[in-house]
């Protein structure tokens, strides 16, 4: 015997009571529905995010008077500045790039991040490794873009031309006969 198989579903009620207390029957439409505003390039999110040891240093820094967001400015600063090589970056070069700071602050940031470079081996800002142009055979499996190295095969366009018309049209009545 077929059990039959019923679907629950909630009580409602046609009329609810309170309804003009919770709708207002004023409603305005906005102008539009889609708002997009333009960035601002002083309000530009850095690229470098902080980790949890980069929050605990910053927590022992309250002396200093250092938000986690002038943190993140300043390190992406250093990063972008200094490109790939933070041991050739000089304190001096480093206060030029973050001048409008607090002396001991940029001495402070500085000497974490070159630590934390140091000790990390590579930069803290990801960045995608790009094949070089005069090393055209790289054997770095982490190159995310390489050059062909051959050309590519195009396919071969067969011409219609009046004689392969001709052949096809006698190939058409041979297999006819």
């Amino acid at each position: 015997e077929a059990q039959q198989l019923v679907i629950p579903t909630p009580d409602f009620k046609s009329s609810v009571d309170h309804y003009e207390d919770v709708y207002n029957d004023k409603q305005n439409m906005p102008r539009q529905y889609i708002h997009v505003n333009a960035l601002d390039v002083d309000t530009e999110a850095p690229d470098y995010d902080l980790d949890s040891e980069d929050e605990e240093w910053v927590n022992s820094q309250s002396e200093k008077q250092m938000s986690s967001l002038k943190f993140e400015e300043m390190i992406d600063r250093l990063e972008k500045g200094s490109g790939l090589q933070a041991q050739h970056m000089t304190l001096v070069e480093a206060q030029a790039l973050l001048s409008g700071n607090g002396e001991d602050l940029i001495v402070a940031v500085f000497d974490y991040w070159q630590a934390k470079r140091q000790r990390c081996g590579h930069p803290l800002l990801p960045v995608v490794k790009t094949e070089k142009r005069e090393a055209s055979s790289t054997t770095d499996h982490y190159v995310a873009f390489r050059r062909r190295t051959e050309r590519m095969q195009t396919r071969k366009n067969r011409k219609n031309d009046e004689a392969s018309y001709e052949r096809m049209c006698k190939l058409k009545r041979d297999l006819n006969r």
